[in-house]
């Protein structure tokens, strides 16, 4: 797979190859816990719209899980406690890790993630479109926020970097 866009830099950038794993998230009824997206996983999922078939980004809330943006911070609040914790998103570069905002606005955002569904957010907060912002699409459901856990497809498993075929 190659990667189209700068949205998750500086983990991944635009033209780097990357190898994906197709089976980690394949509905396998005897295993299913074990191949659930996980918190941090960097997943490539389908769109469902015209101009681009997959995006990547990377899982930050799992289903059932509370969040709040505020601040320039991310917090979350698993199922079943009742405080916010802030995240340690060491990732991120030092640039982005200040720009985790709501359409640059600072004030709290709080999303409740439904089950069988994610939060995913580009490492590019910046310069990115994501579940913040309904990736940018019309909001007036509330499922567009998420990515659900079918569309799904595919697991970042090896980063190759870039390399140019023609001159090998």
């Amino acid at each position: 797979f190659q990667i189209s866009g700068q949205s998750m830099s500086e983990s991944y950038t635009d033209r780097q190859f990357i190898i994906v794993d197709r089976l980690s998230y394949q509905d396998i009824p005897k295993i299913w816990e074990l191949r659930a997206p996980k918190r941090w996983d960097v997943v490539v999922f389908n769109t469902h719209i015209t101009w681009k078939e997959y995006f990547i980004k990377r899982i930050i809330w799992e289903p059932e899980d509370t969040i709040k943006i505020e601040w320039w911070n991310v917090y979350v609040k698993p199922k079943a406690t009742t405080e916010f914790k802030k995240l340690d998103e060491t990732y991120l570069s030092f640039l982005n890790n200040w720009f985790t905002n709501v359409l640059w606005d600072e004030k709290e955002y709080i999303y409740e993630i439904p089950k069988w569904s994610y939060f995913v957010m580009w490492d590019n907060r910046n310069w990115s479109t994501d579940s913040r912002t309904c990736f940018k699409f019309s909001c007036s459901d509330a499922d567009k926020f998420y990515v659900a856990k079918k569309d799904v497809v595919w697991k970042v498993l090896v980063d190759l970097g870039y390399f140019n075929l023609k001159t090998m």
